[in-house]
């Protein structure tokens, strides 16, 4: 199957539903409002009109827009430089340690 492009704001969305779990995961303060702000990204990301075409009906287009967005966090998380070498490269592990 090919992968869908997704919409730019879908994928943001996404991205930002996935930060937010991760900071509740983390136990910070203010969970209130992380609860009410994952609730609305999450009904943002289920009612997206994206899901009525064509490319958006199958299940396996929202596990690729999770995939997708989680490769973009690691992607953002690695300096420029790094991006291209190999998760294994030596460098960039010395580099992560220090």
């Amino acid at each position: 199957m090919a992968h869908p492009a997704f919409p730019s704001d879908l994928v943001q969305a996404q991205r930002d539903w996935n930060r937010t779990y991760a900071q509740l995961a983390e136990g910070v303060p203010h969970c209130t409002t992380l609860r009410c702000r994952l609730l609305r990204l999450s009904v943002r990301l289920l009612w997206h009109p994206f899901w009525e075409t064509e490319r958006g009906r199958s299940p396996a287009a929202r596990v690729e827009l999770r995939r997708q967005a989680r490769g973009l966090e690691r992607n953002l998380d690695v300096p420029a430089r790094d991006r291209d070498r190999p998760a294994g490269d030596s460098r960039r592990v010395r580099d992560a340690i220090r």
